[in-house]
């Protein structure tokens, strides 16, 4: 028997040497506050990263939305243009050859209009030519400089704006990426948070269950001591035994579940899953008053979800100006003014210019389309009638989000009280029953248990200060307020000077 215990003591020292050897390199480590883990985040998480080029895509996409409807600047260059052909004069029923080398170049400068969808543009060709046509054995030819100089505005009457509404899109399109983004921070944060504790409480478990296995040891020490006096049972010293081995398994258990908790968080923040973290964190629980009413009118004032509803619904009212747009009468106006002339003599070219104006009128008449447009003008309608029922569900969704979570919060409060006399309790009932458990009035396995209540206790109210600050935090997101600081949360950030 002795052999076996002492076989059973060295087992135990191996076991606790191993389990310290785990966790050389996390006491190694320097802790890590919660405040770190969402700044790691920020930089590492796949989804928060994901969400942020979404919205740097729609950011350049409304930079050069905007700078399209700045003047643009072209210019077309022909260098050499050369061919000789032979044609036929329907005028004068006759055969000729024609040969001809031109250069030329096309400068414009070119304005949107967003009030309108026009545009206007001055234009400006200068080339030069040198043409030879042969008819009949005669030769006719010319060479000479031409500029060719006007004012051109071109406006789509009898239609929407495209352009404006194209600029409107983009503008909506940016603003839900930045609000996708600020809830995917909003989210990372919850659920780093949520994580975050959870590894705080496997550290904390395994600190309770080293607590316990101690406490075994010094009750296997007691009753050890006691058989070998011939004052107890040796069955005593067996369930003791048993009990020592089963608060050395709990804490390998415990081991186990604190790096399972780790890697889940690791995964979160975006960190290598080799690399080692220790999490610290104060949970000081104070009671927080919450007005319900001013919790809910945050919550309706402030969600960005609501305004994501507010943007499908002018989504919808763009997407049915477009619907309606489907084979429609509209008209194009075309309008040009300037001069052009031509000389053998560069600056003799406006010498006796010619004023060139332009007009050019045009319809689209629509005729018959099978009910095509008056289709999708009421599929159109039943779709905005959709996103308005959204909104509206969405905010009872909310408000009901905000009770729930908020009576949580009050019968956590409760549930914090009734754990931390229970823990108190419990010490007091381990530390009397140790007595009597050394004065042999109590077995092995009745002070295990005593043990065993005791352990559960601290756990039962470390998560129970947990739940409070999650579902506290829980609320904040909710609400969009912070009620332990009072004060309003902005979760959207300035990107390159435009808040999102």
């Amino acid at each position: 028997m002795d052999m076996n215990r002492l076989r059973i003591q060295l087992f135990c020292l191996l076991l606790l040497w191993a389990g310290g050897l785990s966790l050389s390199y996390t006491h190694a480590q320097a802790p890590m506050t919660i405040e770190q883990a969402l700044d790691i985040a920020e930089e590492n998480n796949p989804d928060l990263k994901a969400a942020k080029l979404n919205l740097e895509r729609y950011q350049h996409n409304l930079v050069a939305q905007r700078a399209s409807l700045k003047s643009r600047f072209s210019l077309d260059l022909n260098p050499v243009n050369y061919s000789k052909s032979r044609r036929f004069d329907n005028r004068l029923s006759q055969w000729y050859t024609n040969e001809t080398l031109n250069t030329s170049g096309t400068f414009m400068v070119s304005q949107p209009i967003l009030m309108t969808d026009g545009e206007i543009s001055l234009i400006n060709t200068f080339g030069w030519q040198d043409n030879k046509s042969t008819v009949e054995g005669r030769d006719n030819r010319n060479r000479a400089f031409s500029n060719d100089l006007y004012l051109r505005l071109n406006q789509p009457i009898f239609t929407y704006n495209r352009r404006k509404m194209e600029l409107q899109q983009i503008e909506f399109d940016y603003e839900n990426a930045g609000i996708r983004y600020a809830l995917q921070r909003l989210n990372t944060e919850r659920s780093i948070t949520n994580q975050f504790y959870a590894v705080y409480m496997a550290q904390n478990n395994l600190s309770i269950s080293k607590e316990e296995l101690e406490n075994t040891k010094q009750s296997f020490d007691i009753i050890q001591n006691k058989v070998e006096a011939d004052l107890s049972a040796r069955e005593e010293l067996y369930q003791a035994e048993l009990n020592l081995a089963n608060a050395q398994s709990a804490v390998e258990e415990r081991i186990v579940s604190l790096e399972n908790a780790k890697d889940q968080l690791k995964q979160t923040l975006g960190m290598a899953l080799d690399d080692d973290v220790e999490v610290t964190v104060e949970i000081d629980v104070s009671p927080v008053a919450i007005d319900l009413v001013q919790a809910v009118q945050s919550g309706l004032n402030s969600r960005m979800e609501i305004r994501q509803r507010e943007i499908d619904i002018e989504l919808a009212e763009l997407q049915m100006i477009r619907t309606k747009s489907l084979n429609e009468f509209r008209g194009d106006i075309s309008l040009s003014v300037g001069i052009i002339g031509d000389h053998e003599k560069f600056g003799s070219m406006y010498d006796n210019p010619t004023q060139n104006p332009r007009v050019a009128i045009s319809f689209a008449v629509p005729i018959f389309d099978w009910g095509e447009k008056k289709a999708r003008v009421k599929a159109q309608k039943v779709a905005q009638t959709i996103a308005k029922l959204e909104q509206e569900n969405l905010q009872i969704d909310i408000e009901l989000d905000v009770r729930q979570t908020w009576r949580r919060l009050e019968n956590l409060r409760t549930q914090i009280d009734i754990a931390e006399k229970s823990v108190r309790n419990a010490q007091l009932t381990y530390d009397i029953n140790l007595t009597r458990y050394r004065e042999g009035d109590l077995t092995g396995m009745e002070i295990n248990q005593f043990q065993t209540q005791l352990s559960n206790r601290k756990i039962a109210y470390a998560q129970a200060l947990i739940n409070y600050k999650i579902e506290l935090l829980n609320l904040k997101i909710l609400t969009l307020y912070d009620f332990e600081n009072e004060q309003p949360i902005v979760p959207v950030r300035e990107w390159t000077g435009t808040k999102y």
